[in-house]
């Protein structure tokens, strides 16, 4: 499977002490009095049952939250976890300074089926991850008072393809934020949503240019990056893309209607990671992927471009 994110860090979380919940939920979301308990502060972890699997998520909830608090999904990559992409990309703390709670959720065996035969014993089996990502927010809206017009999903890889999966099969979130991915799956009507989307030049296993990536278990055959990004400027009716360039980055700005933006940000030389993350020696000299770029904290710009486009 994709990668950049591994198995091998997943120790990085492991050691955190958690408050453990289990939540029976299959279908429509529970009222609040069958719920019973709400968010600790700190990291807790959840369990919900969808399509009648126990679906697991870990939760950060800072000690200062807004009346209605946005919510941010981060989806691992393949051969990640929920614990390792808090462990590795800096989410706890942005969410401290930002007062947003972050949701970690767990793939089957730690994939996502998130179309196009990606990935692995989720794509095998067909597990519903649209659903169980779309039921985990309504659980986690039933013990918290969420902004509906401020949940956010982001991920990396196999995590940010099923982001795409997500903007085109739910009307849930106001803005993705999809870091070395592509799209997979079909998506004939989605509606608009904003958009930002970081990718380097030199990732062998999403190729920016499109096409077949570096076979690490499963070879991600998609669209150019670029191409990708002007099909959603065209879905979200957007202006001309407005494009600067700092250094390494490029950074291609396309306004659109109700306050939504396309945004394509470009690290030239820059492989399958996660901008500004957690360093993992090991994973990169077993598979081969590269280290964090630090062009830039790619935490910190998908929360400031989430913290600006709510849906109107």
């Amino acid at each position: 499977m994709v990668a950049g994110l591994l198995l091998v860090v997943t120790g990085l979380a492991g050691c955190r002490v958690r408050s453990h919940v289990t939540v029976h939920y299959d279908g429509p979301a529970p009222t609040p009095a069958g719920v019973g308990h709400t968010i600790p502060v700190g990291s807790s972890t959840q369990v919900i049952t969808v399509d009648g699997l126990p679906r697991t998520f870990h939760l950060f909830r800072p000690a200062t939250l807004p009346a209605m608090a946005p919510l941010v999904v981060m989806l691992h990559g393949g051969y990640g976890s929920g614990l390792q992409a808090e462990g590795s990309y800096g989410w706890d703390a942005e969410a401290a300074l930002g007062h947003f709670i972050v949701s970690y959720p767990d793939g089957i065996n730690h994939v996502w089926n998130a179309g196009g035969g990606c990935c692995g014993e989720a794509a095998r089996d067909n597990i519903n991850d649209v659903g169980f990502i779309t039921q985990m927010v309504a659980a986690i809206e039933q013990e918290v008072p969420i902004d509906k017009a401020r949940v956010f999903a982001t991920g990396i890889s196999n995590g940010g393809i099923l982001a795409y999966d997500l903007a085109c099969n739910t009307e849930i979130f106001a803005a993705i934020g999809p870091d070395s991915a592509t799209e997979l799956a079909t998506c004939p009507s989605p509606a608009p949503i904003s958009i930002i989307h970081i990718h380097g030049t030199a990732d062998p296993i999403i190729k920016y240019d499109g096409g077949p990536g570096q076979n690490v278990g499963a070879v991600i055959d998609g669209p150019a990056i670029p191409a990708l990004n002007a099909r959603w400027r065209a879905i979200d009716q957007c202006a001309p893309p407005v494009v600067s360039v700092s250094g390494l980055v490029t950074t291609s700005i396309a306004d659109c209607p109700s306050n939504r933006q396309v945004e394509l940000i470009t690290i030239a030389g820059a492989g399958h990671q996660w901008p500004g993350g957690a360093p993992n020696a090991l994973g990169q000299r077993i598979l081969h992927t590269a280290p964090p770029s630090t062009a830039l904290n790619a935490t910190a710009v998908i929360w400031q471009f989430f913290a600006a486009h709510a849906k109107a």
